[in-house]
């Protein structure tokens, strides 16, 4: 149990390339938290991870809070970790460590091959939406030019590298992990360790809301849920 307090103060980190707007619908109970959200800033030319830390470090104005990431957030807020006291680490769709990147990242990072990717594909979203599609596609290019908000490319380009690079090769014991069984970003069979959320993707965080709205201050307040066989009754 945390330590008795007014109120504990819950900090978002979004993942790459999104905003706020991926936690619109996560609801904490307001008796008890006082949320925040941190934010992307552009990164200088050739800054170490360290480097961008240090400069994210001063929007945490609370000592003793709770940090939660979202995939590369997770890596970020893992990262803070070590320069803030923190009452609870919690990532979600995210790794904990090099040994939990798949395969194709690890192949990315040896050869260099993630420098070739076409960050400047964002740009035609709004395109992209008014393309002839089948439904399926019409309404996930509708999610992703929503979400997708930051699109600069020095950003985008600096957070690949950083993601794909990340030398952190042995998962910090106080981490709590959320993550969904269907996740093909980051793939389940490769994670260790984890609360496990059946059926939930990679943007679990938006559409599996209900279940994060149900389990996410009993995660914070205990670092579990308590009872886990309702979970099965929680479904988006």
């Amino acid at each position: 149990m945390l330590v008795n307090q007014e109120k504990i103060h819950v900090y978002f980190m979004p993942g790459l390339a999104t905003d706020r707007s991926i936690f619109e619908n996560i609801k904490l109970p307001r008796d008890q938290f006082e949320v925040h959200y941190l934010e992307w800033i552009i990164p200088f030319k050739d800054e170490s991870l360290k480097e961008y830390v240090e400069r994210l470090k001063p929007y945490v104005k609370h000592d003793n809070c709770v940090l939660i990431g979202v995939s590369f957030g997770g890596v970020i807020v893992q990262e803070l970790s070590n320069y803030i006291k923190l009452q609870r680490l919690i990532i979600i769709s995210s790794v904990k460590c090099r040994e939990e990147l798949p395969r194709r990242m690890k192949f990315a990072a040896k050869t260099g091959s993630f420098k070739l990717l076409p960050t400047s594909l964002l740009d035609y979203l709004d395109y992209i939406e008014k393309l002839p599609l089948n439904q399926f596609l019409k309404k996930r290019a509708r999610l992703y030019n929503k979400y997708l908000a930051i699109r600069n490319r020095i950003y985008l380009s600096w957070a690949i590298e950083k993601m794909v690079l990340w030398d952190c090769e042995k998962a910090r014991e106080n981490v709590i992990h959320i993550h969904g069984d269907k996740d093909m970003v980051f793939p389940y069979k490769y994670i260790k360790g984890c609360i496990t959320v059946k059926g939930g993707t990679h943007i679990m965080i938006i559409n599996r809301f209900k279940w994060f709205n149900r389990y996410l201050p009993e995660i914070i307040l205990h670092g579990k849920i308590l009872d886990k066989k309702t979970t099965k009754k929680v479904e988006q």
